[in-house]
């Protein structure tokens, strides 16, 4: 007995649409293997849940990219907008900038002239002689830093040291200070006499008494 005809319409039980989305995505990944084992042919699928999880699949012998390329160039229709098209000139516009300084650099250190003309060697001739004045330039500029920051620095040094020597100068006067005060007193200590402040009678009376 033969299965009956499904009909094709939106599953509503959430359960239900996730499994027969799960079946019917493996089954059409499988058939694009296939496909591309038995046809040799390049094939490119994108699939998108409703929970927006990606499942993908691209032949092993091309990309992605290439397919979208081919696809463009075939049928003729736009697949990017004037934005994204911009964007992609000027990125094109960038690598071939690039490439092009990459040939200067190499001919600017001495590789790949072979090929060149008079006229191109002496441009390249002339940027070297313009770059080596500009680092010479700036190798003094440099140089004058240097000595400037030199004399800065001696400068302050003179007056550190300036500064030392009065406060050490200063430190030594007043230590001799002291010593000079303590000699004083040590000298007043020694020359004290008590006798010399005995009272020495004068009356006549007190004479004869004693």
């Amino acid at each position: 007995m033969g299965r009956g005809k499904i009909e094709i319409k939106r599953i509503e039980n959430s359960s239900n649409r996730q499994v027969t989305y799960s079946k019917r995505r493996n089954g059409i990944m499988k058939k694009a293997k296939e496909i591309t084992v038995l046809c040799d042919a390049h094939v490119s699928l994108v699939v998108f849940a409703s929970s927006g999880k990606m499942h993908e699949y691209c032949s092993p012998s091309t990309t992605l990219i290439d397919i979208l390329d081919r696809y463009h160039k075939q049928s003729g229709k736009r697949l990017w907008d004037a934005k994204h098209e911009n964007l992609s000139n000027e990125l094109d516009r960038i690598r071939k900038e690039n490439d092009r300084m990459q040939i200067e650099l190499r001919h600017l250190r001495g590789e790949d002239i072979s090929s060149l003309g008079h006229k191109e060697l002496m441009a390249i001739e002339n940027a070297l002689d313009i770059g080596l004045a500009s680092i010479r330039n700036k190798q003094v500029e440099l140089y004058k830093m240097v000595k400037k920051n030199q004399r800065i620095l001696e400068e302050e040094n003179k007056h550190l040291n300036y500064i030392m020597q009065h406060q050490q100068g200063m430190a030594m006067a007043a230590g001799n200070a002291r010593e000079v005060e303590g000699g004083y007193h040590q000298r007043d200590v020694k020359d004290y006499n008590p006798q010399a402040f005995r009272l020495q009678p004068f009356h006549p009376n007190l004479q004869e008494r004693i």
